[in-house]
């Protein structure tokens, strides 16, 4: 069977195939958006792509929390996604849960990024306006230094991941913050209206 090439509507669907979850759509299309802005920033020509490999790159969660990143390869593979894109999602837990390392330049801003949405989001959510569009970096710096706020975010990963994209750790949290501005709406971080 041949690969597919994917759209970000089939892989929309399948996303909520395999996740019910408000919060972990929510999370998907942050990163999703993230991906995209990234690969508007490195100038890749395949920004669908990165966004699709956003959405997806959590597609076993829900499901297999246990086997993360492993049964993602399975679901991909039955569902015809080609290689790079399935290699992508795998390496995004690289040293956590698989040993696929993050090589190209997707797949180490994927490595780098996940976890940071998910500080963004949280610091988001504590501040009086809940809105995305007046974050400030230092205020994603005030809250990544109290080590019980968002105790589950892996810090230490984020950094290696910066280390490893070679840009430095504040320009790596304001351009995460952009890319998360850009879809503010759909992952229902635009304020109190």
């Amino acid at each position: 069977m041949s690969e597919l090439m994917p759209t970000r509507e089939a892989a929309l669907l399948l996303l909520k195939e395999y996740t019910k979850s408000d919060s972990l759509i929510k999370h998907a299309l942050s990163v999703e958006a993230v991906m995209r802005h990234f690969a508007k920033l490195f100038d890749e020509s395949d920004i669908e792509k990165w966004g699709i490999i956003g959405l997806l790159h959590d597609i076993d969660y829900e499901l297999y929390p246990e086997e993360h990143c492993i049964k993602a390869r399975d679901i991909l593979k039955s569902k015809n996604y080609p290689e790079s894109y399935i290699h992508a999602v795998e390496c995004h837990g690289y040293g956590i849960c698989t040993n696929v390392e993050p090589v190209e330049t997707m797949e180490k801003v994927l490595y780098t990024i996940d976890e940071l949405t998910g500080l963004i989001t949280a610091t988001v959510l504590m501040r009086p306006s809940k809105s995305i569009l007046d974050l400030e970096v230092k205020s994603v710096k005030k809250k990544w230094k109290q080590k019980s706020f968002a105790a589950g975010v892996d810090r230490d990963l984020i950094e290696k991941g910066a280390k490893r994209l070679g840009i430095e750790m504040d320009k790596v949290i304001e351009e995460t913050i952009n890319g998360m501005k850009a879809a503010a709406e759909e992952i229902g971080l635009a304020g109190a209206q």
